[in-house]
């Protein structure tokens, strides 16, 4: 083992002390290295030094082993970058160049990736400015300006299209018009608002990025959780992930006009959401899963109640989303439109449903169980045409598969307690801790200080792997498939505005 790089398991705790510093040189080659063995970035970050330099830190997942590889090296005002080798490393390092005056020197195009708040944007790519988009001329060159406001109350962002004719060249995505600081505000916790914060990371992944934190806190502090809460919090996850893929099978639905599928839909998901109420009493899932175990338990009745709820949503989830599949206009709108090849998705880091329907085997249950899925395992499901069918197809997958699932572990609920009591974190230790959202890999890593509060608190949300997918899947379309491909990845605003 490389004295160079740490490995440890998904939701582990480390002594910082611990955790790995080499030269640039050799940080640089260590990630090259496991890159080329088919290795993903997870997370590429700057922590604070001692001293007056940085730490430019690599988490790695490397699924073959089922480990996670941690990695540092010292900064200073510029690093040669990764990105031009690792393209995975894009975003991380135009996102290090913004927050830190820290330059990846060679990186391709560093321009922030968030419009930053007065206080931030102190990176050599404030000098470049988010709004110095790419441009093209000739003859019937064109560019599309959308966003940032748009209408009802979607998020703000900004897409700019260079056209030639009707077809798209190049897209640009420009993020963060809200940047909202969350990272900074979990600095110093953990406190009464922390969970909060962390369920609101993006609205929709409540249980996603609920399970992360807990998971990390319970590492930091030794805190076991019963299995009985494991199975539940399992429960609510896959809960979460049938309700947005249900509704975004619907609005794909919508998108090309195929209204019977996108108003079914759009009542079925409600249906789900109203199962996690029966589950916990709130529809998204708030107030369920906490370090130590979960709030909420079902007895019998309940269980049963849930039971049938889910199979009525089975039956109608399978009427309405199998009579779009089985219509030619629909499939003609789908097939062939915003493909990303698998070597592109693998070289670019997607993950989650984009990642698997371009055939990758990513899912962190799979690769880097935890909680229930330690135990009880789910096939993972995927596709090999990485366009809008695909990343239809496998929602509808697994959905199917996630039924599956919460059937299995309400039918075997095991005995004994939901909860106990959390321990506070330990001090001067760090936690990597990874699930898999609705929307793909979720990371979340910790640091606490001497006092055990938290020092360092970085979140990866899936979306920030998966924008720049979405900007490639629009290169040689129409632009009008551009409602279609936004929803067949529907990323998350808030969850990269971080």
């Amino acid at each position: 083992m490389s004295p160079a790089i740490l490995f440890l398991c998904n939701g582990q705790r480390v002594d910082v002390t611990r955790c790995p510093v080499t030269s640039m040189a050799d940080f640089r080659q260590l990630v090259l290295d496991q890159i080329a063995d088919g290795a993903h970035l997870a997370a590429l970050f700057v922590r604070p030094a001692a001293t007056d330099r940085h730490l430019l830190t690599a988490v790695l997942s490397i699924p073959e082993a089922g480990q996670l590889a941690l990695a540092a090296a010292e900064v200073g005002q510029a690093y040669p970058c990764l990105t031009q080798q690792v393209p995975q490393a894009h975003w991380f390092e135009r996102e290090i160049a913004e927050q830190w005056a820290v330059t990846p020197e060679g990186h391709p195009w560093l321009k922030p990736i968030r419009f930053q708040p007065a206080c931030g944007g102190k990176g050599p790519a404030a000098r470049i400015g988010v709004t110095n988009f790419f441009a093209m001329e000739g003859d019937e060159v064109h560019e599309v300006a959308v966003g940032p406001v748009h209408a009802g109350v979607i998020e703000p962002g900004h897409f700019r299209f260079q056209c030639h004719g009707e077809t798209v060249y190049h897209l640009e995505i420009s993020l963060g018009y809200q940047h909202r600081g969350v990272e900074r505000a979990l600095i110093g916790g953990p406190g009464l608002r922390t969970i909060h914060t962390v369920e609101t990371l993006a609205g929709d992944t409540t249980i996603g990025h609920a399970i992360a934190y807990c998971q990390a806190v319970e590492a930091l502090s030794h805190t076991p959780v019963p299995s009985r809460a494991e199975a539940l919090r399992g429960v609510a996850a896959e809960l979460e992930r049938i309700a947005n893929h249900l509704g975004d099978l619907g609005a794909l639905a919508g998108d090309v006009g195929f209204l019977p599928t996108l108003n079914y839909c759009g009542r079925i998901r409600g249906d789900v959401l109203n199962a996690t109420a029966v589950l916990c009493g709130n529809r998204f899932g708030r107030g369920l899963v906490r370090p130590g175990g979960v709030t909420c338990d079902l007895d019998d009745r309940l269980a049963g109640l849930l039971k049938d709820r889910l199979a009525d949503i089975e039956r109608d989830a399978r009427s309405a989303v199998e009579l779009m599949f089985n219509t030619p206009s629909v499939l003609a709108r789908f097939e062939g439109t915003g493909a990303i090849p698998i070597q592109t998705a693998r070289e670019i880091g997607l993950v989650g449903v984009a990642a698997r329907a371009s055939g990758l085997d990513r899912d962190v249950r799979h690769e880097l169980p935890y909680g229930i899925y330690r135990l009880s395992h789910l096939p993972v499901c995927t596709w090999d045409s990485g366009d809008c069918f695909a990343r239809a197809y496998v929602r509808w997958l697994e959905v199917q598969q996630s039924l599956e699932f919460i059937n299995e572990q309400l039918n075997a609920l095991p005995e004994g307690p939901i909860a106990v009591p959390a321990k506070p974190p330990a001090a001067n230790q760090m936690a990597v801790s990874l699930t898999e959202g609705w929307r793909g890999q979720i990371c979340h890593v910790v640091q606490t200080d001497a006092l055990g509060r938290f020092a360092l608190y970085k979140v990866v949300d899936p979306s920030f792997h998966n924008w720049f997918g979405l900007a490639l899947a629009l290169r040689d379309q129409q632009i009008s498939d551009f409602p279609l491909c936004n929803k067949s990845f529907n990323l998350s605003y808030c969850g990269h505005d971080l």
